[in-house]
């Protein structure tokens, strides 16, 4: 009788067991022919952990059938592609077909020696052999060029990878990688042929390939990678075909390795051609619903300027944006270049048609660890079933992005089961959502402010926000509890309240303390797809505390005006906000605009009559990604009505963090009687503030950004009876001039690893004589 044999290696002996290792060689297959017969029965012989049932659920035949050569070979592979067995043998005797197996054994703990360049924990990630699974060559001999290929990837090609094994009993083996890395590959030079228009110096800024130099240890681009030069290729073309240069092209770039294998020298041969401009631009549609003139005018290209591939991407994006805004769900915009080499010039036709009908397949939500799915899908604009657009899908991003859970949001576009199906993969990166706050501040006049507070934005995972807070601190005491469900009872609608004790001690800023017990509730809604509303009640008790010995009549050591807001006061108001928000990106925006303008009426019950106004506003635009100019403003105006008063814990406080270089309160009217610099508050304020972001030259791994701001605004206004003195005239030591104040300086936000922390520089350009100024801040919060 022959075999149907096919058997694996033993794991090899020799001079590698001397070493109390042993190496991996490959399995030898031998396959003897078989005769023909009917199974009766089939045994299984050999196997430990794995279960007679599970072999013979993998074999294609059952007794009472006939057994034949090719359903052996059959069987022998199925087996073998389970990877479970280290050798199977086949046997048929009589009626008995017998299956002899050798299990291969199980991975007790995988090792790496010799790797010094690259932490074990990459490597793991790496690798896709875990302990407690088993071992197999092929997976092994895989593993091997993943490590390889990072390592190569590092800059270290000549890195060698020799997989070996220690036997342990009950068939558990010790797998490990022995790596010789070899030297670190650097760059010795880079350098430019067939460049006139630009400088070698200019060209290196370009690609991400640096040139070795002993000062850039934290540079991990100054080494050779092959993969890099292709990207460095694209970089080149980008760069050129942005200022002009259509024609532009890589010829080759070729690393050469130095004579002493210390490393490479890197040769990109270009050529640049000729300097071209935008000549004739041209929107043409067969659809008839898109007026082509109209479209033509959201062009950002306009005759003669310079020819850029990112004006022409714009563009492209702007009309099919606009196209999926006016109903068309699939829209094919196309650029047809002419370019003519005598006059300089590239003639680009946009060509504008309604591509096929493709419908959502399914939408899957991943890497939501935390967030629950529903929490990201109730986001989208799309669902299953709708016909695709790119103008919702983009909102969609920037709606889940809105949400502050997320670190990074991407949604992907992956074939469906038919032609006019597309699945969306939304991936998303979870950030920490609760937060624990710390801020102080320093001020001119060695004053310390110190704040502390505790916030959840993602309770549970399921979008809720819950705020428990208790905040000490040398200006605020609080306790504030809050809860806000953006789906309150599963619409399209925010809902909140909150209950707060506030208690506010401005002895060092004025002369007075207040002490605030309140609660709120609150209501959100959109109105478009750029535009929400917020509704809101609020019932608060606030009281003023002066010490008696301040209003002392025989002896004030305050003005009668500060004496007259002593009491306890019941407010109860309504109010709404409207917010207008137009920007590319909620988080880091580089376009558009965003508007706000909010009113709170109090007299709905209560003791106080007053009607409060303020409105804000910004604008973005950013030249690349380092420089992003931003404008913005705010007003505010508050008034009494039924013959009252705006009283003082109710009008405006600016300083600190909403104007820089002042302190809290910093800026305003003031009370100088008694030689005093009472704080007063003001009913009318403006502020506005010009940033530009500016590029700080440190890797992005350090995550330090930096930009250049300026402050400018004005606070006060005050009622005439409030700058009455004692004798009832008005108090010239009560000043409220409305006098222009302006700071400028250099704010650095840096995300630390213990969370952001902002760092504020700033010096007073104009102020009043009166005002409370500070040179530095900073702020910081830890998240969880």
């Amino acid at each position: 009788m022959q075999r149907h044999r096919a058997r694996s290696a033993a794991l090899a002996t020799g001079l590698a067991l001397l070493m109390g290792s042993t190496a991996l060689v490959a399995p030898d297959l031998a396959l003897a022919q078989q005769e023909s017969g009917v199974v009766q029965r089939i045994i299984v012989r050999g196997n430990e952990r794995i279960e007679q049932s599970t072999v013979l659920s993998y074999l294609p035949i059952q007794p009472g059938e006939l057994m034949d050569p090719a359903k052996a070979d059959l069987a022998l592979k199925t087996l073998f592609r389970t990877d479970l067995f280290a050798d199977v043998r086949i046997d048929l005797q009589g009626g008995d077909l017998i299956i002899t197996v050798v299990e291969n054994p199980i991975i007790n703990r995988v090792v790496f020696e010799g790797n010094s360049g690259l932490k074990e924990d990459k490597l793991r990630d790496e690798v896709s052999v875990r302990p407690r699974g088993i071992f197999t060559r092929a997976k092994v001999q895989q593993d091997v060029q993943r490590i390889v290929e990072l390592y190569r990837r590092s800059g270290r090609i000549s890195a060698q990878v020799t997989p070996k094994i220690v036997e342990l009993p009950q068939k558990r083996v010790d797998l490990i990688f022995e790596i010789d890395e070899g030297p670190k590959s650097g760059v010795l030079r880079v350098n430019f042929l067939g460049n006139r228009e630009f400088s070698d110096n200019d060209l290196r800024d370009v690609v991400v390939t640096e040139q070795s130099r002993w000062y850039k240890f934290f540079s991990s681009n100054a080494n050779y990678d092959p993969d890099r030069l292709e990207y460095d290729k694209e970089q080149l073309r980008k760069h050129y075909r942005n200022r002009g240069f259509y024609d532009f092209r890589v010829i080759s770039a070729i690393a050469e390795l130095a004579p002493d294998k210390n490393g490479f020298a890197i040769t990109y041969t270009l050529e640049e051609g000729r300097e071209y401009r935008f000549g004739t631009i041209k929107v043409e549609t067969e659809l008839q619903r898109l007026d082509a003139g109209l479209l033509q005018q959201l062009v950002p290209i306009r005759s003669g300027e310079t020819y850029q591939d990112e004006r022409i991407e714009r563009a492209t994006d702007a009309l099919t944006f606009a196209a999926g805004a006016a109903g068309f769900a699939s829209v094919d915009v196309r650029p047809r270049y002419t370019p003519n080499r005598e006059t300089g010039l590239v003639d680009v036709v946009f060509m504008v048609r309604e591509g096929p009908r493709v419908y959502v397949e399914r939408i899957d939500v991943t890497g939501n660890t935390r967030t629950l799915d529903y929490v990201v899908r109730r986001e989208m604009n799309l669902v299953e079933g709708d016909a695709y657009n790119r103008a919702l899908v983009d909102r969609s991003r920037n709606n889940i992005r809105a949400l502050g859970f997320f670190k990074d949001v991407t949604i992907e576009e992956t074939p469906g089961s038919a032609p006019d199906r597309t699945n969306l993969q939304v991936r998303v990166e979870e950030q920490p959502t609760g937060e624990l706050s710390f801020s102080a501040g320093y001020s001119s006049v060695d004053q310390l402010v110190l704040d502390l507070g505790i916030t959840e934005r993602n309770f549970r995972g399921r979008g809720q926000s819950v705020r428990a807070r208790a905040s000490v601190g040398s200006l605020r005491q609080q306790i504030d509890l809050g809860f806000t469900e953006p789906r309150f009872r599963g619409r399209n609608l925010a809902a909140g309240v909150d209950i707060y004790s506030y208690r506010y001690d401005y002895s060092d800023f004025t002369a007075f303390e207040t002490a605030s017990v309140g609660a709120n509730i609150r209501f959100g809604f959109p109105l478009t797809l750029n535009s929400q509303m917020s509704t809101r009640y609020t019932l608060r008790s606030d009281d003023v505390k002066i010490g008696d010995v301040y209003c002392d009549p025989t002896a004030p050591l305050v003005s009668p005006t500060l004496c007259a807001q002593r009491g306890s006061f019941l407010t109860s108001l309504v109010g709404y906000t409207f917010v207008y928000d137009r920007r590319n990106d909620p988080i880091n925006p580089t376009r558009g605009y965003r508007f706000d303008v909010s009113q709170d009426l109090a007299g709905v019950g209560g003791d106080v009559n007053y009607l409060r106004t303020e409105t804000s506003g910004s604008w973005f635009y950013g030249f690349n990604k380092d420089f992003i100019l931003s404008l913005s403003g705010s007003a505010g105006y508050v008034a009494g009505w039924g013959g009252d008063s705006v009283r003082i814990t109710d009008r405006f406080y600016k300083g600190g963090n909403s104007f820089r270089g002042f302190e809290t309160g910093g800026i305003g009217p003031r009370d100088l009687n008694f030689g005093r610099t009472d704080a007063l508050g003001g009913r009318a304020y403006a502020i506005g503030t010009v940033e530009l972001s500016v590029p700080t030259f440190l890797p992005d791994q350090y995550g330090i950004k930096a930009g250049l701001f300026t402050d400018f605004g004005t606070l006060g206004l005050l009622d005439d009876r409030d700058k009455l003195g004692a004798n009832g005239a008005i108090d010239p030591l009560i000043v409220d001039d409305m006098s222009l104040r302006a700071s400028a300086g250099i704010s650095i936000h840096w995300r630390s690893p213990m969370g952001p922390i902002r760092f504020d520089f700033s010096q007073v350009l104009a102020k009043e004589d009166y005002d409370k100024t500070e040179t530095f801040r900073f702020s910081t919060s830890t998240r969880f």
